[in-house]
């Protein structure tokens, strides 16, 4: 159902019925932008609910959450005001409507820059960003404003076309949509003293000269806040977009490609080397690609030379504290902020045109909002900024102790310890010591549970939650405290916090993390907590893996895809210290997780590590649950007949310990790696396939079973028996419908719905990619929508619908582009009914129509795809298919946490 539109809500509008779009703001602080809103909306012939009283303060609520509620659209339009928090309120009448704007509702939200946000206004922009309703931007102008609105509310309007187009199931999220790369973080904070880096590294990045600019620079220099608003500065030198990827909790080499492919929503599914679907994807691509923290992985340095061939076009912008040293690179030393001249006489007006006071100044009005630069603090803020180099973070974490100290207080401090912490850290670089030495004068500010706790979330990962936090709290110091403790590390910013999906998550930077390992390891307790760390995310992937295989499957992928850096760095620990048991386990727990999020490779890398560590340590349990997944790996990197044979071998060890599941997985693996191979007799194979479908059934492991089955048509499709292949393919596709497994049933219908075209069967094969075509939406699934549109393009093409054909088949090649798939020719079937449709009359119209269909996203391809009324072929083939998107709301979750 489209948000917005009621159950009984007609499909089609009348002009009194126009869309209603809400616009919230404050009212004269940004009265241009407002004018400017409204023209865009008029200009679209959508009716704009300007309810002047809801930017007041606080008006009677009842009354805008009535004009919210016969809305269809909100807009939110902030710049640095959060407005007035009226007596007896705790939030403003701006958040107020926020908040009041129905689930479901559209939200497209504009920032204003620059700008010096209150801070709670910035902590409302934190918000927004985890909000999966809301699409957010920034602007310079109201000009600016409303061309970006127009264009929206235009797209918007595009995606959610009419119900009556696409009946998906109710809950059907809609797949994702993006024929570009665009996937930078929004600053909640405008860069202040930056112009000139800004500019000049740009102008590095025009110049295709330079294949690898890294900004290099010591912890909290703000090199990652650089690389943003260049990423942003630079967009219209990169048509194709930017992505910025980080990398700071990546320490093996190895997972450098599979960090970046997950950025750009590449799939490693481990079918296709990963380099050659990243080649298929940068192909003729200009887009910026951004590596932040790139310091400990600067042996995978010579991966970006193998990148300049597989994307050629692309560039790449890296922020290290150490020059990479690989051709192509132009290093950039990234300067600290001007600091003021002590030579020049102190006054206001000069303080500010230092960006280092400047700085102090806004982040000292976050915490302590009636802040002021003044005659009389004006000499010790510019004495602090000149104590701290002019160093960022440092900065930072001395204006937030503004809430109780004056800054001539914080000098004074700073004067008599800053010296004598510095001369403690010597093996570090000079500004890094200062850095280091800030850090540390700050945590001696707390109280002495809150410095422990401090220490003890050093061995967390980014994105860690308060049940995490409690429980590495037993028989500490600050246990039973953890909330309290929590909130005065994020007042002094040395830990942040924000919400997702209702979470509230917590996050250390790298600096602030290493200086607390660095006191785990001087109080020795470094390993008791990172065995506590391990201990607590190992029962959660016990915990989590059993709801995946059931109702509880979409809480489980995504507390799993939160979690994710903490349970990689758990299992990286278990396999450090030797706890080959526990290790193994999680990572066979997660099968289901890894392979439908995509992440054998990663998981291949600990498994390689735990068989070169474990030796004769290891039970028979655990070395097949590792030689698995490296054989898994291997036979699709390097296919070879004896890879078949070892993962049969593996059967035994499975068989022995009473792993019935490892049993099925490793004969059905044993049959697809001898196919993999090249081997053409396909007798071996196909029995290991049928006999591993036979256990999943009994298992009641549909999953398994589907893909069991799609193989074993695939080598009947190889072998030219149609009847065989076809009624295999049907069968994978009873087995997902029965097991509720959407993610298998995009996979099994565009197989059965091509082997129903080349038996002839055409109508009911187009019900077929209907229905796969309305599964795959559901679940956000990129590749299973490309391949039903490029089964009703051949469809289309056997009706002589050249402009059908022709759209369709170009909007299936850019989702094709842009996620990297590939398949060997023998299954790339539309292209054969394409050729027979061109003829020299129609070639160039057909041409047209294809790159017509290539500007499509998926989205809009696949109303186009579906705009046509099914007939009861259609309509008998999708039934089941819309049972399987009913059950499959939770797999869907998996999907889109990818």
């Amino acid at each position: 159902m489209t948000p917005g539109r009621g159950p009984d809500r007609p499909a089609i509008r009348t002009p009194d019925q126009r869309l209603r779009i809400f616009v919230s703001s404050t009212l004269r602080e940004v009265e241009p932008e407002r004018r400017a809103a409204r023209t865009a909306i008029e200009h679209l012939r959508l009716a704009p609910v300007m309810f002047e009283l809801g930017a007041r303060p606080h008006p009677p609520k009842d009354l805008y959450r009535a004009y919210l509620e016969q809305s269809d659209v909100f807009v939110g339009i902030y710049w640095q005001s959060y407005g007035w928090v009226a007596p007896g309120e705790d939030i403003s009448g701006l958040e107020d409507e926020y908040r009041l704007a129905r689930s479901g509702m559209p939200k497209l939200i504009y920032f204003k820059q620059p700008a010096q946000r209150e801070e709670r206004l910035a902590g409302l922009a934190r918000r927004i960003q985890a909000d999966d309703a809301a699409a957010y931007k920034s602007f310079g102008t109201a000009e600016e404003l409303a061309e970006l609105l127009e264009s929206d509310l235009a797209t918007l309007l595009a995606e959610r076309f009419d119900d009556s187009r696409a009946p998906a199931a109710d809950g059907a999220a809609p797949a994702t949509d993006a024929s570009t790369w665009s996937r930078v973080p929004v600053p909640y904070s405008r860069l202040i003293g930056r112009e000139t880096e800004v500019a000049e590294v740009v102008d590095l990045l025009a110049s295709r000269e330079n294949r690898v600019v890294t900004l290099v620079g010591p912890g909290g220099i703000g090199k990652s806040r650089l690389a943003i608003e260049v990423a942003e500065a630079v967009a219209d030198k990169f048509p194709d977009g930017s992505v910025f990827v980080a990398l700071e909790n990546v320490l093996e080499p190895n997972l450098l490609l599979p960090t970046i492919a997950y950025a750009l929503g590449i799939r490693d599914t481990g079918e296709v080397p990963l380099e050659k679907r990243l080649e298929i994807a940068f192909e003729g691509r200009r887009s910026l690609i951004v590596l932040d923290n790139f310091e400990q992985l600067v042996e995978a340095a010579p991966v970006l030379v193998r990148l300049y061939e597989i994307a050629p076009e692309a560039a790449f912008l890296v922020t290290s504290r150490a020059v990479l040293r690989i051709r192509g690179e132009r290093a950039y030393e990234v300067p600290p902020l001007a600091t003021h001249d002590p030579a020049s006489p102190t006054s206001v007006t000069r303080a500010m045109t230092a960006p280092a006071v400047e700085l102090f100044v806004e982040r000292s009005r976050a915490v302590k909002p009636d802040f002021e630069l003044t005659l009389g603090n004006a000499a010790a803020i510019t004495g602090i900024c000149d104590a701290l180099e002019g160093l960022p973070l440092a900065i930072e974490l001395a204006a937030a102790r503004t809430r109780v100290l004056a800054p001539a207080a914080i000098l004074q401090r700073l004067d008599r310890q800053l010296p004598m912490l510095v001369d403690s850290s010597r093996d570090l670089p000079a500004r890094q010591r200062t850095l280091r030495s800030t850090i540390e004068w700050s945590a001696a500010l707390l109280q002495e549970s809150q410095r422990c706790l401090l220490a003890d979330l050093g061995v967390f990962a980014q994105d860690f939650t308060l049940e995490a936090v409690e429980s590495l709290g037993v028989g500490r110091v600050w246990d039973g405290q953890a909330i309290d403790g929590l909130a005065a590390l994020v007042d002094t910013s040395l830990v942040s916090q924000r919400d997702i999906g209702g979470e509230s998550v917590f996050t250390l930077l790298a600096t602030v993390r290493e200086f607390a390992i660095g006191r785990l390891q001087h109080t020795g307790d470094e390993r008791k907590m990172r065995d506590a760390h391990a201990r607590f995310y190992s029962e959660l992937a016990r915990r989590e893996a059993r709801g995946l295989r059931g109702s509880g499957q979409k809480a489980a992928v995504a507390r799993l895809s939160l979690e994710r850096s903490n349970l990689r760095a758990g299992v990286r620990h278990l396999v450090d210290i030797g706890d080959f048991a526990t290790a193994t386990d999680v990572a066979w727990q997660l099968y289901l997780y890894w392979w439908v999020g995509a992440y054998f490779g990663e998981v291949s890398v600990w498994m390689a590590d735990v068989l070169a560590r474990g030796g004769d340590q290891l039970t028979d349990h655990q070395r097949a649950v590792a030689r698995f997944y490296v054989l898994w790996r291997e036979m699709w990197d390097h296919p070879a007949p004896t890879i078949a044979q070892e993962l049969a071998d593996l059967a035994e060890p499975f068989g022995r310990t009473g792993d019935g599941l490892g049993v099925a997985m490793a004969t059905s693996a044993a049959g697809l790696a001898q196919v993999q191979s090249g081997d053409r007799d396909f007798d071996v194979p196909a029995e290991r396939l049928r006999q591993g479908a036979e256990r999943f059934r009994a298992l009641g492991s549909f999953w398994g079973e589907v893909l069991s089955l799609v193989a074993l048509g695939r080598i009947e499709h190889l072998r030219q028996h149609p009847e065989a292949a076809l009624a295999l393919f049907r069968q994978a596709n009873e087995a997902a419908v029965t097991g509720g497994d959407g993610f298998g049933s995009t996979i099994a219908t565009h197989h059965l719905g091509r082997e129903l075209l080349a038996s002839g069967q055409v109508e009911e094969a187009r019900g077929v990619f209907h229905s796969g075509l309305l599964v795959s939406i559901g679940l956000h699934h990129d590749e299973g929508i490309a391949y039903t549109l490029e089964g009703l393009c051949a469809i289309a093409a056997i009706h002589g619908d050249v402009d059908r054909a022709g759209v369709l088949a170009g909007a299936a090649a850019s989702i094709r582009h842009r996620v990297g798939m590939y398949d060997v020719p023998e299954f790339v079937f539309h292209d054969d009914y394409l050729d027979q449709l061109r003829t020299p009359e129609n070639s160039a119209r057909l041409d047209g129509a294809i790159a017509r269909g290539r500007e499509y996203g998926a989205i809009e391809a696949a109303e186009y795809a579906l705009a046509s009324e099914p007939g009861p072929a259609e309509v008998a083939a999708a039934k089941p298919a819309l049972r399987v998107v009913e059950s499959a709301g939770d797999e869907a979750g998996e999907v889109a946490a990818l």
